[in-house]
C-alpha cells in the first residue's frame, strides 16, 4: 500500500523566499550556456529578467523573474511531498498571472483538490498549485496531478 495517504483540503507550502537579482541572472545565463556546453558562462542581450533599465523601458519598475522560477518553485514542493514518483506520473501546468520583482518574498503552495484511486489501485491526486507573496498575493497559478502507484 502507498505510504502517502492525503485528503481533500490538505495543503503544502515552501518556506518564504526572496527571488533575488541572482536567481534571475542565474536563469537568464542558464539556457545558452547550456547550449554553448563548453564550460564558460554565456550571457544574454539585456531583457526585462536582468537589465533595469531595459526593463523600465519596458513600462517595468525594475527588473522581473522569469516565469519558470515559480515554476520550478511549485515543481520542488511537488518532489517533496510525492518524492521521485512525481517525476515518473505526473503533470504541472502554470499560469504566470503577476510579475515577480527582486526581492519580493515568494512562497510555493499546493492544495489537494481531489484523491482517488484508479483501475491499477494507484491513489491519483488532483492539486491547486501557485506562488503567492508575502501578502498572500497569487503571482503563478496551475494544477497539478500525480499518480502514486500502490
Amino acid at each position: 500500500m502507498n505510504p502517502i495517504t492525503l485528503e481533500p483540503g490538505t495543503e503544502f507550502r515552501t518556506r518564504p523566499r526572496a527571488m533575488t537579482r541572482e536567481r534571475m541572472r542565474w536563469y537568464v545565463d542558464a539556457q545558452p550556456t547550456i547550449a554553448a556546453d563548453d564550460g564558460r558562462v554565456h550571457t544574454q542581450p539585456p531583457t526585462i529578467h536582468d537589465d533595469d533599465e531595459y526593463a523600465r523601458s519596458q513600462g517595468l519598475p525594475g527588473i522581473i523573474a522569469d516565469g519558470m522560477i515559480s515554476t520550478n518553485w511549485i515543481q520542488g514542493l511537488l518532489v517533496d511531498v510525492f518524492g521521485a514518483q512525481f517525476a515518473c506520473r505526473s503533470r504541472l501546468q502554470t499560469k504566470y498571472i503577476a510579475p515577480i520583482y527582486e526581492d519580493q518574498i515568494v512562497t510555493a503552495c499546493a492544495r489537494v483538490a481531489t484523491a482517488t484511486r484508479n483501475e491499477n489501485g494507484a491513489s491519483v491526486y488532483t492539486l491547486e498549485v501557485w506562488c503567492e507573496d508575502d501578502t498572500s498575493k497569487k503571482l503563478t497559478v496551475g494544477s497539478a496531478m500525480v499518480e502514486l502507484p500502490v
